[in-house]
């Protein structure tokens, strides 16, 4: 960690982590599948098995991801909801209290509402970008501060040393998703914040090809982390934790066309007639800019708008698309779009989404790596058609 911090991301994304082959003097790590050790074996203090996260092709990623968010450990799982509900599950138990941030992804919101009153622990959705509300949100028995920024899928940002110092104050610890962001952008960590969460399916694998997420912590959090990554078992297999590895050695030089993209897009979206709202905090209007540009070295390639109309004046507008497909997912190598109310905040009621300004009209859009010309030469012809 210590040689690293002195590094570029580039170069960090390319040789930290890396764990050469002895065997054959392979300078890639190798992928290890055996879930059978010899133990004891060289000295080593627990078997190596999958679920406990001891496996060299494991490590490797982990220990990118670790050395790009300043972090003194990481863990990998199988999923990006795998890892939020690590982080939320590390920390919280039955008569605990959390605050969670209202502008959120789909996913984390359904799993808090339909797993936390089954299992005892009370919440409370707030506006974490309010500090004010936040700190008077809290209970006595609030254990943990829950925020993303940027948001999905309405890009809203909040002051990550001002959300670390609440939840420092009221003795809680604070999880901050940085999907949108990544590590490269942003590191919520150098900002007080106890850990990093990330859907790594999306940026950090980048090829719209792996299924994966990440944790990463100072070394305070990080046994109780590991041990609940360990008794609820979602580890990511030896293939997989290859093709992420692989993954994050273009993450920097990547996110750097991304958020050139990012920015040219949206500033045409907002400059476009039949664009009502465009969300993306490197616009100068965005009401979140002057604090993303003191914490955040790029803005990324997330951005959501809105257009004029009714609904089926977003879904016309998307079939229109001929390069921009429309997907589920988001973060990887090719732009995709989709609209919110049909995919990631599917699950939330109508009224939900209401409360939480996800429109009708509301498309959110992965910019890719094309070329910039290209990305907006395909909106137009789609709005204007």
């Amino acid at each position: 960690m210590t040689s690293n911090a002195k590094r570029g991301p580039n170069t960090v994304c390319v040789h930290a982590g890396t764990r050469p082959d002895e065997a054959t003097g392979g300078l890639v790590t190798p992928i290890h599948v055996s879930t059978a050790h010899r133990f004891p074996h060289r000295g080593l203090a627990e078997p190596g098995y999958p679920r406990y996260h001891t496996l060299p092709t494991q490590l490797a990623a982990a220990d990118k991801i670790a050395a790009l968010e300043g972090a003194d450990a990481c863990f990998i799982h199988a999923s990006g909801l795998a890892s939020i509900t690590v982080a939320l599950l590390a920390f919280l138990r039955a008569g605990d209290h959390a605050l969670i941030q209202a502008d959120i992804y789909g996913g984390t919101h359904h799993f808090v509402t339909a797993e936390f009153p089954r299992l005892g622990i009370g919440f409370d959705f707030v506006d974490c970008g309010d500090v004010a509300r936040l700190r008077a949100a809290a209970r006595p028995n609030t254990r943990l501060v829950y925020v993303e920024t940027p948001s999905n899928p309405l890009l809203g940002v909040a002051d990550l040393a001002a959300v670390a110092a609440v939840a420092r104050e009221i003795g809680a610890v604070s999880v901050c998703d940085n999907t949108f962001a990544t590590p490269v952008c942003q590191n919520p960590l150098s900002l007080g914040i106890d850990v990093a969460a990330h859907s790594g399916t999306k940026y950090l694998a980048g090829h719209s090809d792996l299924n994966c997420g990440a944790v990463a912590c100072r070394a305070a959090h990080a046994e109780r982390l590991h041990e609940t990554t360990v008794n609820y078992g979602p580890t990511l297999n030896g293939m997989d934790a290859f093709l992420l590895e692989r993954g994050l050695k273009t993450l920097a030089l990547r996110m750097e066309r991304i958020c050139r993209n990012g920015l040219a897009v949206a500033a045409w979206l907002a400059a476009h007639p039949k664009v009502a709202r465009v969300n993306y905090p490197g616009l100068p209007g965005h009401p979140g800019h002057a604090v993303a540009a003191r914490q955040m070295r790029g803005f990324g390639g997330m951005l959501s708008f809105e257009l004029f109309g009714a609904a089926n004046a977003a879904d016309a507008f998307a079939a229109r698309l001929r390069m921009i497909p429309q997907a589920v997912s988001l973060g990887g190598v090719e732009s995709l779009i989709c609209l919110p109310r049909l995919t990631s905040h599917a699950k939330m009621t109508a009224a939900e989404r209401a409360a939480a300004g996800i429109g009708d009209t509301l498309l959110r859009l992965s910019v890719g790596i094309e070329d910039e010309a290209d990305i907006i030469a395909d909106l137009a012809q789609a709005l204007d058609g």
